[in-house]
């Protein structure tokens, strides 16, 4: 690799200044810095920014094209957990996700899944053991324990939950953590088993009950949940405490942006402290999880950005291992053609009748999900009843969703859902957190058939249905990623997207929404293929309401 020099004023985070000065790199090691009297570029350098929790997965994108969105803001590394993956896959999905990540000038950390599948409460196509776990750590060099969902078994002592947990200690290696909604005593509980972080806080007080008990607070403002306006005064409060994370993040949402949007909006639009913003997006992390990148110091990795100015943050330039990834808007990485497609889809085609559920009430359980978060409440609607079966009512917003086990032939689970707001059509998405079988909500249960059987038949993706029309966005790597060129992806997303709202939503992210209706370790209700599930109290609730 060919030595270079950069020179600009370097802002140095680990050391809390600003110089001029001119970065020397070898072999893509920066071997000096060296100040200079007067700067020789009106630029700044410092270190590149670290999405420190991110399931790649989500991006729809294999690791090797987030790679190249991502650098354009200025990210040179992320903390990725391929639990989405190896819900569908297993070990093969993770491994699959570190062969593609290796193809690339990019710094992805893994995590080994601590939870796979999430529950027992609905299927899954994979499943990770404490074997597993101790075989990823050793053999595929994977960093820390990823987030525990499992937060009932964290609290109730479960065998199989504390040997993963004790397995990443035996390493020392961190672990991560996912309580939402824990406080008090169950929240030292949980965090007092050598977990660390948490991403799922909703409110600040939640945030601090957790600092309390030593936890750092990743603030996360992903696409469906967005928690930065709740918890963003930690930046100053506990400014070694934060971490900035965009969890999951949809592909045309990463063409806009990506942590470098975080970092613009904490120092311009709540003024806070240059310094403590950028450790929050750089230093934590790394020294968090002892990440291999550099920090724009000497014999460090040359990972580090240019920047236009402290305002804006318009990345000029990014650098992983001394190589120039990105320029002014365009990613230098090169697309890496993947011949290796694993799935696992083994379901037929339903029925319109599939999807017919008896009336034997005339109150129904439904969900109640919040516009930019993950959590849902629980409400009690008044049925909609034709023929003798529950049907959607579109006026009173109360429509019908199912989850359609993707693993084996077996009758659709139905559920409610309220604020979602459709007024024509479905919309359907195999992206089914964690175990993504397919689950949809419609109008009409044709409508509902007709975007289920889409997903069937391309074998995984997601997909919009009206009267007139019909689209998909095929993801065939495991159903739930594409390996096709990123950009391309993000455009057919964004069609889509933009389809899906013209039937009537008002969400800002519907298809992240629906995703999460699956989600069981999400209070407060959810669906999983086996049925409605209370997440509050751990079990199963009835559709019926009386």
């Amino acid at each position: 690799m060919s030595s270079f020099s950069r020179s600009g004023h370097i802002v140095d985070v680990v050391n809390r200044k600003i110089f001029p000065g001119t970065v020397f790199v070898e072999d893509g090691v920066i071997v000096n810095i060296i100040p200079d009297d007067k700067p020789k570029d009106s630029c700044y350098i410092m270190p590149g920014f670290i999405d420190a929790h991110v399931h790649i997965e989500s991006s729809m994108l294999i690791p090797s094209e987030f790679s190249r969105l991502a650098t354009v803001h200025g990210t040179v590394g992320t903390v990725s957990d391929p639990h989405e993956i190896a819900n569908v896959l297993g070990v093969e999905g993770v491994r699959y996700m570190i062969d593609d990540s290796k193809k690339v000038p990019f710094h992805f950390c893994f995590g080994a899944p601590s939870c796979v599948p999430a529950t027992n409460f609905d299927t899954a196509g994979g499943e990770i053991s404490p074997n597993d776990i101790e075989t990823l750590f050793s053999d595929s060099g994977l960093t820390y324990l990823s987030e525990v969902m499992n937060y009932p078994g964290v609290l109730q002592a479960d065998p199989s939950v504390m040997k993963k947990i004790a397995i990443a200690k035996n390493h020392d290696l961190p672990i991560d953590g996912h309580a939402p909604g824990l406080k008090g005593e169950l929240a030292k509980n949980y965090f007092s088993s050598g977990i660390t972080t948490d991403h799922e806080c909703f409110s600040l007080e939640e945030a601090l009950d957790k600092i309390a008990c030593g936890c750092s607070i990743i603030i996360r403002e992903g696409s469906a949940a967005k928690n930065y306006e709740a918890l963003h005064s930690l930046i100053e409060r506990y400014p070694e405490k934060v971490m900035f994370c965009s969890d999951d993040k949809h592909p045309h949402e990463l063409v806009d942006g990506h942590i470098n949007l975080l970092v613009r909006r904490s120092i311009v639009k709540k003024g806070y402290d240059l310094m403590n913003v950028l450790r929050a997006a750089t230093l934590n992390p790394i020294r968090h999880y002892n990440l291999k990148i550099g920090l724009l110091q000497k014999d460090d990795s040359a990972d580090f950005i240019v920047v236009d100015n402290l305002v804006d943050f318009l990345v000029k330039e990014t650098y992983i291992k001394g190589a120039m990834v990105a320029k002014n808007g365009k990613s230098l990485i090169q697309s890496v053609p993947t011949s290796n497609i694993p799935n696992v889809f083994l379901t037929e085609k339903k029925s319109e009748s599939d999807f017919f559920v008896k009336a034997t009430s005339k109150k129904i359980h439904v969900i109640l999900p919040e516009n930019g978060q993950l959590i849902t409440k629980k409400d009690v609607a008044i049925a909609k009843i034709q023929e003798g079966g529950y049907v959607s009512d579109v006026e009173g917003d109360v429509l019908k969703m199912c989850v359609v086990n993707r693993y084996q032939n077996a009758k659709p689970a139905i559920a409610f859902i309220k604020n979602f707001g459709l007024k024509v059509g479905a919309i359907a998405s195999c992206i089914a957190h964690d175990s993504h079988n397919i689950v949809a909500v419609g109008c009409t249960d044709k409508d509902l058939c007709e975007a289920v059987n889409l997903l069937i038949l391309q074998k995984g993706g997601i997909a919009a249905v009206s009267k007139e029309k019909q689209m998909a966005l095929p993801l065939p790597v495991a159903g739930i990623i594409s390996p096709d060129d990123g950009y391309k992806v993000a455009a057919k997303y964004a069609e889509i997207d933009a389809f899906a709202k013209s039937l009537g939503t008002k969400l800002d992210a519907p298809f992240m929404t629906l995703s999460f209706m699956a989600l069981l370790v999400i209070p407060e209700i959810k669906l999983s293929d086996k049925g409605l599930f209370d997440g509050s109290k751990f079990n199963f609730l009835p559709l019926n309401a009386e």
